[in-house]
């Protein structure tokens, strides 16, 4: 795994837990890191968004939510408007790294968290947001075949300590209070990797190849 010293990194993701499920471990693991996470969705919601500030003390992290439409239709939401409450939560100011979903999602299929990932890609790529390199998520499911898995061939790959991976899981199930027989805590990686671009290009061909995925 890339190392770095005391950085601040800034994590952008569109639910309560998101955090914790797929960069959780990561999060644990680095303690000296100055961690800024910006939540899009349910900050309007009186159960979860509690736990979730819940798990950023557990996490030593800062943090902040949005209230952007996560309703059960999962109507797209306008680019711009995800873009905007993006720089309107994020300090304006530059981090060594920024973590967010991927353009695919990390699960067959969440269309806010790739609506998450095309934002912060594309205000990278325009300058908007700062940053020294951009980590995306890296899970498959197989197409719902299995539970998400992470990809043993991204950038950054790294297997959870035992005591590592139960702080994690504990955060999913005592904090957010998930069953154990959930998704969420039957998802729990115990492992977690991401794809890394130090270069926005870079990244901005990546969102443009998932896109054409997609069409096919």
């Amino acid at each position: 795994m890339t190392r770095l010293s005391t950085k601040t990194i800034a994590i952008i993701v569109a639910h309560p837990d998101d955090e914790t499920l797929w960069a959780g471990g990561t999060i644990l693991s680095h303690p000296s890191w100055k961690w800024f996470i910006v939540c899009l969705c349910r900050g309007n919601d009186k159960e979860r968004a509690p736990r979730f500030y819940s798990s950023l003390k557990i996490l030593k992290s800062e943090g902040i939510m949005g209230c952007l439409d996560d309703g059960p239709e999962q109507k797209p939401l306008d680019e711009k408007e995800v873009g905007g409450i993006i720089l309107d939560l994020l300090p304006p100011h530059h981090f060594d790294l920024i973590i967010t979903h991927d353009p695919s999602g990390e699960y067959t299929r969440h269309i806010r968290h790739e609506e998450v990932s095309k934002a912060v890609i594309k205000l990278w790529y325009r300058g908007k947001i700062s940053a020294s390199e951009l980590w995306t998520f890296a899970y498959v499911d197989g197409n719902k075949e299995y539970y998400p898995r992470a990809v043993e061939t991204a950038t950054v790959y790294r297997k959870l300590t035992k005591q590592i991976w139960l702080r994690k899981y504990s955060i999913i199930t005592e904090t957010y209070g998930f069953e154990k027989d959930s998704f969420e805590a039957e998802t729990t990686p115990k492992a977690e990797a991401f794809w890394q671009f130090t270069d926005p290009y870079e990244a901005q061909r990546w969102l443009k190849q998932s896109e054409n995925l997609k069409m096919r």
